[in-house]
């Protein structure tokens, strides 16, 4: 059963009225100098099948009875489509394209095939007169469980300060590194135990802000998803009662943690892992202490805190004194005007606290219109805090956040009726980051008002991430026989630090609503 968030009565009323007016249909739809990470470079062990790039499929495949669309891209509209066995070559199902425009003006055609209504479990390809044969494709009831669990343990992979076992980490395996401690920038004669944490590029860096906005985003996740998260992803602290996702956060928080001073409060900018000349090793830097990372670490900290307390009350109660500490830091030394890190920050130290002096940083932002316009996404996080908190509330600031969650929902939901892939408009391969950014605020429009339309759309941005797209590229990693690595490694979703939280976020929508 999906848990409801705490909303204001009038929040409630209003997003339950956008529901109502949004949509009336259904959309169509190693070692210490070999550091494995997110942006490592992958082995190139296989070549591109002979296949069709003009029938799009998600390389992936269709859960059972979802809805299940083929985009064909040409010249001439093929009279009907085939659904081949794979095994077998057997024809299981014939379908009829329909018509669907042009890309762009001047360019080829697009035809969907809808087949839907076929649900028999197996693995296929598409075959058409004059498009050929598509890439193979999965139909399954559990298909998207094994990707979700691969997009969470990315982070595993990546824990630095540890060595990582075959056993959990297979070909990621690699030796403990940055295990000794860090100089300070601004005076090389102090020291400091900063070890573990996540790396956050090939050389193991770390930055605090980077770190606690990804980190807000897996645990807003897993506030409005719990149920699609297990204690069985395959770390280490697998089975002790507690969801591995909050586990595996919980490493990096441990690194946050040695970011603080513990006489000032205030939290220092990060570390930063650099090549020494003559090939004499890396030296790493610990970057001076800045209101940013300070803001940001009282936000994530109160964040994790609040929802860490059901299983271990006297270490959440440590990271909430930690998270006071940096904002009454930031409060004695910030002179800037009230920014979305302030916002975000008060916001989850008045839900977790209920400090009073938080509320009146939160309603001078709310109240600056011109911050309003842009939903950037830490923005986004103190949002989704403020309007469920159970603490006294402005009921007119919630309404207007609410409204401007609604108002975007319906900007991304039309963009996405209007593409012919199903999408948004950023449909270029380098801009999967504002797709991603945009499912986090559809899915979480979607899991207040429970909008029928908004979950095809988001299922749609997936296929359109495995491989319904114009390159017919799979961006998921160990998913499609045209994968991105055989393209530009970058281009893979879950080797990014900053992407694969945001796909981690999606895919808990999706994975939530089949398992119901």
């Amino acid at each position: 059963m999906r848990r409801i968030l705490v909303v204001t009565a009038s929040c409630l009323l209003l997003l339950s009225a956008g529901c109502a007016a949004s949509s009336t249909e259904e959309s169509t739809q190693k070692e210490e100098n070999s550091i494995t990470s997110m942006e490592a470079e992958p082995e190139l062990d296989y070549e591109v099948p002979e296949s069709s790039p003009n029938i799009l499929v998600d390389q992936l495949g269709y859960i059972t009875d979802s809805s299940k669309i083929a985009i064909f891209c040409g010249e001439e509209m093929p009279g009907k489509f085939n659904i081949i066995e794979k095994e077998t070559g057997i024809t299981v199902y014939v379908g009829y394209p329909e018509g669907k425009g042009s890309q762009k003006k001047g360019q080829e055609k697009i035809w969907y095939g809808d087949f839907s209504d076929f649900q028999v479990p197996g693995t296929y390809y598409i075959e058409a007169p004059v498009f050929g044969r598509s890439y193979s494709f999965q139909i399954d009831d559990n298909l998207y469980d094994e990707v979700f669990q691969e997009a969470c343990r990315q982070y595993y992979y990546n824990r630095c300060g540890i060595t990582l076992t075959r056993e959990y980490a297979g070909e990621m395996a690699h030796n403990a590194c940055h295990t000794g401690k860090a100089v300070l920038r601004e005076d090389i004669s102090v020291s400091l135990d900063v070890s573990g944490g996540w790396h956050q590029d090939e050389l193991g860096s770390k930055n605090v802000e980077k770190a606690a906005r990804n980190i807000g985003i897996m645990l807003l996740a897993y506030e409005l998803y719990g149920e699609s998260f297990t204690e069985n992803m395959g770390i280490p602290e697998s089975g002790n009662g507690i969801p591995d996702i909050l586990d595996e956060i919980k490493y990096e928080i441990e690194w946050l943690l040695k970011m603080q001073d513990p006489v000032t409060g205030a939290v220092y900018e990060g570390v930063t892992v650099c090549e020494q000349e003559n090939g004499k090793g890396t030296v790493s830097y610990v970057e001076p202490a800045t209101m940013q990372s300070g803001k940001a670490f009282a936000m994530v900290l109160a964040k994790f805190s609040y929802l860490y307390q059901n299983f271990d009350t006297e270490y959440a109660t440590n990271c909430l004194k930690a998270a006071d500490r940096a904002w009454k830091y930031t409060e004695l030394n910030d002179d800037s005007t009230t920014d979305e890190w302030k916002f975000a920050a008060a916001a989850e130290l008045y839900r977790a606290s209920g400090l009073k002096s938080c509320h009146r940083y939160i309603t001078e932002y709310l109240l600056q219109e011109e911050e309003k316009k842009e939903l950037d996404e830490v923005t986004f996080l103190g949002y989704v805090t403020y309007i469920s908190t159970k603490q006294q509330v402005d009921m007119e600031l919630c309404s207007g956040i609410a409204e401007n969650l609604m108002t975007r929902a319906e900007e991304i939901s039309n963009e996405a009726r209007n593409s012919v892939y199903l999408v948004g408009e950023n449909v270029q391969s380098d801009q999967n980051q504002s797709l991603l950014q945009d499912m986090m605020i559809l899915t979480t429009v979607d899991y207040i008002i429970a909008n029928h339309e908004y979950e095809n759309i988001i299922e749609n941005h997936l296929h359109y991430f495995m491989g319904r797209n114009s390159q017919s590229l799979s961006y998921i990693d160990r998913v499609g026989e045209n994968n991105y690595k055989l393209v530009d490694e970058n281009l893979g979703i879950m080797k990014g630090f900053d992407t694969d939280s945001k796909l981690i976020f999606m895919l808990s929508e999706i994975v939530s609503n089949h398992r119901r």
